[in-house]
């Protein structure tokens, strides 16, 4: 063990609140809505009209498939006024560091040794109770660790609601723009007009040729975990050999891609060049509608395109009825005017997303070697 670390025990820095938590159906969430977060094991499932707990806590996932996935993090804050059910144990830091310090710790931790269950993961509290937990046992290294990693997660969370408010912005200026100033002289038209469309495919996870090359190749699992309107990355690659399987080939950067299936709706363009799955629609700005108007229609009239999605195991829009639906067609003019303002919004949102990546990738690389003394922190800077 590095010189001046030890083990502490999880009910050394923190309090565990379990004993307060109270579930409510969703049958009675329905019967008391009101302006208060309800958290489950993965975060904010509804609001309700009371709260159980006050102040600043960390909530930790309890049970769920996400304990193994980590498709969202299993340790995070919850402030103000706020209800927790039984999915997510509560804790309260003894110091208002150590609730940092937990929700890192344990964002880096592999907990596959501490969960019971095949079919449900749990975590259950005796688990929680038993990870060993090093840290500098000097209490001014602990926070100054803790304060370096809380403030790059600030820098990157200022970013993302400066991203929600440009995202809604260029929302507004579109439907101010093309729906509640929208003319009755306007062409009408169907989406097969204004945009191209492609679909995809997977090449056979059989075929270990096909796998592991550096061509980004997409499923929507990519885009139900990415932040903003940017995919920047792929969780998968493909060769050469296993891109010539798939016959709309590799989609140009830039591309707009929209899940059709599970779910339906989720959108982002692609920074690279890339090969996507049959769970996409991939859209190209062929027929001079930008994608910026195009990626903001799909926004403002996602309800409409999901009415069409059907399916008996999941809801499925298929790229014939896609390309079918109903679109009205401003001039050319007015889409150019809209076009100037809103390019600049979308240039700052792509700014915003290379400075996340680096952000989390220089955060995700000081994690583990902080939180195991491999990088000591200068307590005398």
């Amino acid at each position: 063990m590095i010189e001046g670390w030890r083990e502490y025990k999880i009910e050394d820095l923190a309090e565990i609140r379990n004993q307060s938590r109270v579930p409510l159906s969703k049958l009675e969430r329905s019967q008391r809505s009101g302006p208060y977060p309800y958290y489950g094991a993965s975060g904010i499932i509804d609001y309700v009209d009371g709260f159980l707990f006050e102040g600043e806590h960390v909530l930790i996932s309890e049970d769920g498939e996400n304990l193994k996935s980590r498709k969202t993090p299993i340790a995070f804050k919850a402030d103000g006024r706020f209800w927790v059910n039984n999915h997510a144990h509560i804790l309260k830091g003894k110091k208002a560091f150590h609730n940092d310090l937990i929700c890192h710790y344990f964002s880096q931790l592999d907990l596959s040794a501490h969960i019971t269950g095949a079919v449900q993961p749990k975590l259950s509290k005796a688990s929680l109770t038993s990870i060993p937990i090093l840290l500098p046992e000097d209490e001014g290294e602990q926070e100054t660790i803790a304060e370096v990693l809380s403030s790059l997660d600030d820098k990157i969370d200022l970013l993302r609601r400066q991203d929600a408010t440009l995202e809604a912005l260029a929302e507004t200026l579109f439907r101010q723009s093309f729906i509640e100033n929208a003319q009755d002289d306007w062409e009408e038209g169907t989406l097969d007009d204004v945009l191209t469309v492609k679909g995809g495919t997977t090449p056979s996870t059989k075929n270990e040729a096909f796998w592991d090359g550096d061509i980004h190749w997409t499923s929507p699992k990519d885009l139900t975990g990415n932040n903003g309107l940017f995919l920047l990355d792929t969780a998968r690659k493909i060769t050469p050999e296993g891109l010539a399987t798939i016959s709309s080939g590799l989609l140009p950067a830039g591309s707009l891609l929209m899940s059709s299936r599970a779910p339906v709706g989720c959108l982002a363009f692609s920074v690279n060049p890339v090969a996507i799955n049959q769970g996409y629609i991939g859209i190209l700005d062929e027929k001079g509608f930008s994608k910026e108007f195009l990626i903001l229609w799909l926004k403002t009239h996602m309800d409409y395109v999901k009415s069409y999605a059907n399916g008996s195991t999941f809801q499925e829009i298929s790229k014939s009825t896609f390309k079918r639906l109903e679109i009205s067609k401003p001039p050319e003019p007015l889409r150019l005017k809209f076009q100037a303002t809103v390019s600049p919004i979308f240039g700052r949102l792509f700014e915003n997303a290379l400075q996340i990546q680096s952000l989390e990738r220089l955060r995700d690389t000081l994690l583990p070697r902080l939180m195991s003394g491999a990088v000591r922190v200068d307590l005398s800077a």
